[in-house]
C-alpha cells in the first residue's frame, strides 16, 4: 500500500481473494437469464458483450505480461536494467482489479445512463468526438491530477503506492489505490459519457477505446523499448500524441517529470519533460541482447508448468509449483502450447538474473517431462540441446549446467555425449552432481551412524554413498539389485560401510525416484526423508518426521532478480544443480562435470558457502 494509506485505499472485494469475481456473478446470471428468456436478438448487444470484453481485456493484459518478461529475460532493448523481487509481485498480483471496476461502471452505465441502450455498432460522428475529448479534456485533467497526486500530501497517501515499482511491468500501469483508479475511471468515462449523453455513442468505438487505453498503459510501463525510430521519422507529429516506453520509464526514475497520460504534448507547453527522453530512447533502440555468463538449461515438467515458468502467469510462478484445478480448465490451451513448444525447434529464455559480476539466464528445451521417456524423442532431445550448447559457445558463455532430465544418463549419458560431440567447445559443461550430492550428506542429522539408501542408484546416489561411506556411516541398501549394482563402485577401503539389509530400521533414509509405495512403508515410524533426486518424492508416510525439498540451497543477496519459483522449490532457493554452475562460474573451474566425473564435495560445498549460498532445513 501507500506510504500513509488514505480514505478508501482497499479495494472493496479485497476480502473475497481469489473468488473476487464472484461480484459479478449476479450480473452473469441475469444476462443468462434474459437470452434464455427472450433471445439474443431482444437483449441489448451492449449489455451482453460486457463479459467479452472482460475476458478480452484480461487476455490482452496477460499477453503483455508474457511479451515483456520474455524480451526482458533476453535483456534486448532494457530500459532500466535492475532487477525485479517477490515483494514487487505481491504487490502488483491484483492488476485484474480494475477491470472488475470498469465492468461494475460499464454495467451501471448501460442500465441507467441515458443513451446508453440499444446502441448501434458504429458511429463515426461518435468516434471522431471521443478521440477528440481523449486528446482534449482527459488528456489535460489527467496531466494536472498526476501533478496533484505528486503533491506529498496526496502522493504518501495514495501514488507513491503505484510509485514503489522502479522497474515497471506492464500491469504496474494499473496498480494503484482503488480510490485513485476510481478516479481514473471517472476521467476516461468523459469520452463515452458525452458520446451518449450527444446521442452519438455506438458499441465498436467504445471497445477500441478501452483497447487503447489498455495498449498504451501496458506499452508505457513494459521495461523495454519497442516503438520504432522510423515511425517518429514518417510521421514528426507523432511525437507529440504518442509516449514511448523509455519516455513514461524516466517517470518513475525521476518522478518529477514526464506525467502526460499518453501524449507528451502537455510535457512539452508545460515544461515538465524530461531533457534525458530523447537520448535514453536512442539508447535504448540501441541496446543489444545482454552477454551471458552461466546458462542452466532445463526443460518444461507436465503440462501445467508451461504457465509456472516466469512469462507465464506472475502470482502462479511466484509460488511453489502446484498442479491447480483452475488450470484444468484451460488445457485446450495447455495441450496447444505443447504442440507449438513440440513443433517449435529451439530452446527460449525465460529467466535472467545477475550476480555479482555474472549474467545467469535460464533457457527452456521445448519438451516436456514424457518426451525424455520416448525413444524416438532422444535424438530430437540431444540436437535441441546441442544447439543450445553451440549457442552458449556463440555468447561466450563460461558454463552451462545440465538442468533435470537434460543430463539422464539414459538421454546422453550424463552429458559425456556433448564433450565428445563438441571436443573443442570452450564451455564448461556441469551436471551438478557434486553440489547435489553435497546437499544431501550435510543434510543429514549430525551424529547419524546409519541410513537407508533407496530408488534409482543415479550418479549423485552413488556420489552420496561413497561420501558417507568414507564418513563410516553405513549405508543400508533393501534392493538386492541395486546392492550389487553399486557395491563395485565404493572404493574398497570403505565399501564394509555398504550393507544389504531388508529391514531397514534407521531412521534416516536417503530416497530417490523409483522408490514404491511398498518400500517406503517399510520404514519405521518418525523417519526422515532425505531426496537426491531431481524431482520431489511421493509424499506417502503421514506418520514420519518430515520430507526434505529436493537437493537445494538459500540464495545471497547478491543473487538479483529473482522473482518466480525453481519448480516446486520455495522462494529464493535454488535447486543444487542450478547452483553449481554459478558456483563453477564464479570460481573459474576449468573442468567439466559430466559423464563419471564428480568433483570434490568438500571443495564444491565450501565454494558454495563462501559465495553466501547457504543450506536450507
Amino acid at each position: 500500500m501507500a506510504t500513509n494509506p488514505g480514505l478508501c485505499s482497499e479495494w472493496p472485494w479485497k476480502s473475497l481473494g481469489s473468488f473476487k469475481y464472484i461480484v459479478l456473478a449476479p450480473w452473469v446470471a441475469h444476462t443468462l437469464h434474459l437470452v434464455t428468456s427472450k433471445g439474443w436478438r431482444q437483449v441489448d448487444l451492449g449489455y451482453i458483450l460486457i463479459l467479452p470484453a472482460i475476458i478480452l481485456r484480461v487476455l490482452h493484459n496477460q499477453a503483455w505480461i508474457t511479451l515483456s518478461r520474455f524480451q526482458n529475460a533476453r535483456g534486448k532493448r532494457q530500459i532500466v536494467n535492475r532487477g525485479i523481487e517477490f515483494e514487487q509481485i505481491d504487490r502488483e498480483h491484483n492488476w485484474d482489479d480494475q477491470i472488475i471496476l470498469s465492468a461494475i461502471l460499464m454495467l451501471l452505465g448501460v442500465m441507467y445512463m441515458p443513451g446508453a441502450q440499444n446502441l448501434p455498432l458504429w458511429r463515426t460522428d461518435g468516434a471522431v468526438l471521443m478521440a477528440l475529448l481523449h486528446a482534449g479534456p482527459v488528456e489535460f485533467l489527467y496531466y494536472w491530477f498526476h501533478r496533484a497526486l505528486h503533491h506529498h500530501f496526496l502522493y504518501k497517501r495514495y501514488h507513491s503506492h503505484h510509485h514503489a515499482s522502479i522497474v515497471t511491468e506492464p500491469v504496474t500501469s494499473v496498480i494503484h489505490p482503488f480510490a485513485e483508479v476510481l478516479a481514473y475511471q471517472v476521467l476516461f468515462a468523459i469520452p463515452m459519457t458525452i458520446c451518449e449523453l450527444s446521442g452519438t455513442a455506438s458499441i465498436v468505438p467504445f471497445f477500441i477505446y478501452m483497447t487503447y487505453i489498455d495498449f498504451m498503459n501496458n506499452m508505457g510501463h513494459c521495461n523495454f523499448e519497442l516503438v520504432p525510430h522510423w515511425l517518429f521519422k514518417c510521421i514528426p507529429l507523432l511525437k507529440y500524441l504518442m509516449y514511448t516506453p523509455s519516455f513514461h520509464s524516466l517517470h518513475h526514475t525521476q518522478f518529477r517529470t514526464n506525467y502526460s497520460l499518453f501524449m507528451p504534448f502537455y510535457d512539452y507547453i508545460y515544461n515538465t519533460m524530461d531533457k534525458a527522453s530523447d537520448k535514453l530512447y536512442e539508447n535504448s533502440l540501441k541496446d543489444k541482447e545482454k552477454e551471458v555468463d552461466v546458462v542452466y538449461l532445463t526443460h518444461l515438467t507436465d503440462l501445467q508448468s508451461i504457465y509456472h515458468i516466469r512469462p507465464g502467469f506472475a502470482q502462479y510462478a511466484s509460488k511453489p509449483y502446484t498442479s491447480m484445478w483452475q488450470l484444468w480448465i484451460m488445457w485446450p490451451v495447455s495441450w496447444t502450447s505443447m504442440v507449438l513448444t513440440w513443433v517449435y525447434g529451439s530452446w527460449f529464455t525465460v529467466e535472467r538474473n545477475v550476480m555479482k559480476n555474472l549474467s545467469i539466464q535460464l533457457w527452456v528445451i521445448p519438451r516436456y517431462n514424457f518426451h525424455y521417456r520416448l525413444n524416438w524423442e532422444k535424438e530430437a532431445i540431444n540436437n535441441l540441446i546441442g544447439k543450445a550448447i553451440c549457442e552458449a559457445e556463440r555468447k561466450g558463455t563460461r558454463v552451462v549446467t545440465l538442468g533435470l532430465l537434460n543430463q539422464a544418463l539414459s538421454l546422453n549419458g550424463s552429458g559425456e555425449l556433448y564433450v565428445q560431440k563438441y571436443p573443442k567447445c570452450r564451455v564448461r559443461l556441469v551436471d551438478g552432481t557434486s553440489l547435489a550430492a553435497a546437499v544431501v550428506t550435510n543434510s543429514i542429522p549430525h551424529g547419524t551412524d546409519q541410513i537407508v539408501l533407496a530408488g534409482s542408484i543415479s550418479k549423485v546416489a552413488r556420489a552420496v554413498a561413497a561420501a558417507l561411506c568414507r564418513k563410516n556411516v553405513k549405508v543400508i541398501m533393501i534392493n538386492m539389485r541395486d546392492y550389487e549394482f553399486l557395491k563395485p563402485k565404493i572404493p574398497a577401503d570403505t565399501a564394509g560401510n555398504l550393507l544389504l539389509s531388508t529391514t531397514g530400521t534407521a531412521k534416516v533414509w536417503v530416497i530417490g525416484e523409483g522408490l514404491d509405495v511398498a518400500e517406503q512403508l517399510r520404514a519405521p515410524k518418525g523417519t526422515r526423508f532425505i531426496p537426491y533426486s531431481q524431482f520431489p518424492p511421493r509424499t506417502i508416510r503421514k506418520d514420519c518426521y518430515t520430507y526434505s525439498t529436493t537437493p537445494a540451497m538459500g540464495l545471497p543477496k547478491t543473487l538479483q532478480n529473482v522473482h518466480s519459483c525453481e519448480n516446486w522449490l520455495p522462494r529464493r532457493v535454488m535447486s543444487a544443480w542450478r547452483v553449481a554452475g554459478i558456483v563453477h562460474a564464479l570460481e573459474g573451474w576449468n573442468e567439466h562435470e559430466l559423464g563419471d566425473t564428480v568433483l570434490d564435495m568438500d571443495r564444491v560445498w565450501s565454494a558454495a558457502m563462501l559465495h553466501g549460498f547457504r543450506q536450507i532445513c
